[in-house]
């Protein structure tokens, strides 16, 4: 009897892509990859284990290194060139017994075991024809193509693997030559090695050789780990030139490649198609998807990415997570952004640097000022060392919500680091900071520091200090600090002529002259308005004209911090009808919207978003309105509210609804704070129109 002995798999699959060849496979039997597994201890009855084996009789052993001679057909079930017997039967040998060790020897098991040995001495050796040959001629003269393609598979330097294809391409004539080009090229993807890639590609055409699919996939592939996406492009709009048509897997893989070149069109129709035909994306594409998502600022596109990914069963990795949170923050949802790391940590991922550097943005960026300092101590704790820009961000965020010790601190952590130290946005940062606060000194003394580290004062810092000053009211310092951005050669912005004009709103009126000057020279058509504010101007256009004009030329971003400081400055020169005027333009040109609003209940004035001074001309203005309803015969409603908002300023313990409250008061209007709406004043229609009446009878008796 003949016994038979399962043993390695052949050369000829790769990932799939190709038949079995010099093995005997029956139908149906999955084809493994080049990892090749050993398998020298199973032993299996042709009749039922056959698959991926090599036949090995007891009688004619295939050992190699014993003398069998070179296969007639890589394509024969045998390749000693023997043809057995159909009568020939088999059994079952015992795997512990002494002839298996023998009939193991004797398999290809013992051979594969060998090549790898020899692949890993190629591995090290020099990179020499004459050390990689050396080894190489350890195979003897007769060279299986099995053999040089186990071996190239199993390399790693890829200098040497490309000496070892010339060695065995000189000794052999393979059935298949693009099948040891294309392992080759998979000792460069490991490697990643992408030119040397090329050049063998160029040299396969030079020889004649047509690359397969197989081929383009283990370029692209190469291409995607060298993070050279444009060249994974390249290469897959290459294969129709050679008749290959990419499979689902490059299609997949073609999805990354097309999102990180930038190409988001492509990738999107892509991923449509993968979603149609049930491709098997990776998580790598799935990760590029969501910055796709993120970059076109299609921030829900990002989470219907990751549900979908994990209804495929995909599982998210720790880089899914810090693209996704990444991605929350930059979409200013920091409330998604601490749902996705409870869930990160509760799938037992320890969060990395990028990790916390994403909750810090986000935190950050969305004022959660307690997360981003919870974060911030958790990083330290860790031994983490923060960057510029995660500094900065904290900082501008301490800047945003007045945390002046919190800034303080993490300022001088920051100059006690090793990693970085403080920039001009830095500094801008902490003088912000103070100048908000009105704290003087410390904002002069940073800007010191900032001067002794060798930055230059930019138009940011120079807004902050004279804010700073128009706080304490130090006029003259303002025109020295306006002064210096001249010498700097530094051109006003809009926001700077804003924060002008906001501070001529806090300067005594004896020095109000001072500052005309210097707006003048920022903006002449904010000077020319603010001119017909503070003393007699002559200009060819009336004051309504001259504001519409400097509208008409200001970014939309600052109309309405504009018009509520010029409508302050009315109210503070007593000049209710140019104030009326400034407010009815901004209500002409959406400036304002919404500031009255009817309903068959409720008649509201909101004045959340305006300056004291214009919500006071508001007020006047709504209260004439009333009046004038009532005397047309217009039937008030059952309730009349103000709504002032509840909040207060970040670096004030005002708001306006505590100012307003006086005010209400000394105009003996019957408005009271709703004790179950913050921030709202209501009245009844009886008393609002009791006291509206007897306001008429007032102002007749007046005139």
């Amino acid at each position: 009897m003949a016994y038979n002995l399962c043993s390695s798999p052949s050369y000829v699959l790769q990932d799939g892509h190709y038949p079995c060849s010099s093995l005997s496979c029956p139908p149906n039997s999955k084809l493994r990859s080049f990892n090749f597994p050993r398998r020298s201890e199973f032993l299996s009855l042709h009749s039922k284990f056959s698959c991926h084996a090599t036949q090995v009789s007891v009688d004619d052993a295939v050992s190699q290194e014993a003398g069998d001679p070179v296969p007639k057909s890589l394509d024969s079930p045998h390749p000693d060139g023997k043809i057995s017997s159909p009568s020939r039967s088999y059994i079952w040998v015992n795997p512990n017994s002494p002839r298996a060790s023998k009939l193991r020897q004797q398999s290809y098991d013992a051979r594969y075991s060998f090549l790898m040995n020899m692949a890993e001495s190629l591995n090290s050796c020099g990179s020499t024809e004459d050390d990689v040959f050396g080894i190489l001629s350890g195979l003897g003269d007769k060279i299986l193509e099995q053999d040089a393609v186990v071996v190239l598979n199993n390399m790693a330097n890829a200098e040497n693997a490309s000496l070892a294809l010339k060695y065995f391409r000189q000794r052999i004539k393979p059935r298949r030559e693009v099948i040891m080009y294309n392992v080759t090229l998979k000792v460069f993807r490991k490697g990643r090695d992408l030119d040397r890639a090329e050049k063998l590609f160029d040299e396969m055409l030079e020889r004649g050789v047509k690359p397969d699919n197989v081929t383009f996939s283990t370029i692209i592939g190469c291409a995607r780990m060298c993070s050279l996406p444009n060249k994974a492009v390249e290469w897959f709009e290459k294969m129709p030139q050679f008749g290959c048509d990419p499979d689902d897997v490059t299609y997949s893989a073609m999805i990354d490649a097309y999102g990180r070149a930038g190409n988001v069109d492509m990738a999107l129709s892509l991923y449509d198609r993968a979603r149609t035909g049930k491709w098997r994306v990776d998580v790598a594409t799935f990760s590029t998807l969501i910055k796709i998502y993120g970059q076109t600022k299609n921030f829900d596109g990002c989470l219907n990415v990751y549900e979908e990914m994990k209804a495929l069963g995909v599982k998210p990795n720790l880089v899914i997570y810090n693209t996704l949170l990444d991605a929350m923050g930059r979409a200013k949802r920091p409330w998604q952004a601490k749902i996705l790391y409870k869930e990160l940590i509760n799938n037992g991922f320890t969060p990395s640097f990028a990790t916390y550097a994403a909750l810090v943005r986000a935190y950050g960026r969305a004022r959660y000022s307690e997360d981003a300092l919870a974060i911030y101590r958790e990083m330290k704790e860790k031994g983490m060392e923060l960057n510029v820009i995660l500094y900065n961000t904290l900082l501008a965020m301490c800047a945003d919500v007045g945390y002046i010790d919190e800034a303080v601190e993490i300022f001088e952590e920051m100059k006690s680091s090793k990693t970085c130290q403080p920039d001009s946005w830095t500094f801008s940062s902490l003088i912000t900071i103070y100048s908000c606060s009105g704290k003087v000194s410390e904002a002069e003394g940073m800007l010191d520091q900032m001067l002794e580290a060798g930055f230059e004062p930019n138009l940011f810092v120079l807004t902050s200090l004279i804010q700073c000053y128009g706080k304490a009211q130090r006029t003259d310092d303002i025109v020295s600090t306006f002064n210096r951005l001249l010498e700097l050669a530094i051109t006003p912005d809009d926001r700077f002529c804003g924060c002008l004009l906001n501070v001529m709103t806090q300067t005594p009126s004896e020095e109000l002259d001072k500052l005309v000057h210097c707006i003048e020279k920022a903006n002449p058509k904010l000077g020319n308005v603010v001119k017909f504010l503070i003393k007699e101007h002559d200009s060819e256009l009336n004051f309504k004209e001259a504001a519409l004009e400097l509208f008409e030329s200001i970014n939309a971003d600052v109309k309405k911090a504009y018009s509520n400081c010029l409508i302050d400055l009315c109210v503070n020169a007593n000049l209710l009808e140019k104030a009326c005027e400034l407010l009815d333009l901004g209500l002409t040109l959406e400036i304002y919207t919404d500031i009255q609003s009817r309903s068959a209940t409720q008649w509201s004035l909101h004045l959340k978003s305006l300056s004291l001074g214009a919500a006071l001309t508001a007020l006047h203005v709504w209260i004439n309105d009333l009046s004038k309803a009532l005397q047309s015969g217009e039937e008030l409603p059952p309730l009349l509210g103000i709504n002032t908002g509840h909040g207060k300023h970040k670096y004030s313990d005002k708001g306006l609804a505590s100012v307003f409250e006086s005010h209400l008061k000394e105009l003996n209007a019957p408005f009271h704070e709703a004790p179950d709406k913050v921030g709202w004043f209501l009245t009844t229609k009886i008393a609002a129109q009791s006291w509206l009446e007897s306001r008429s009878s007032l102002e007749l008796e007046a005139s």
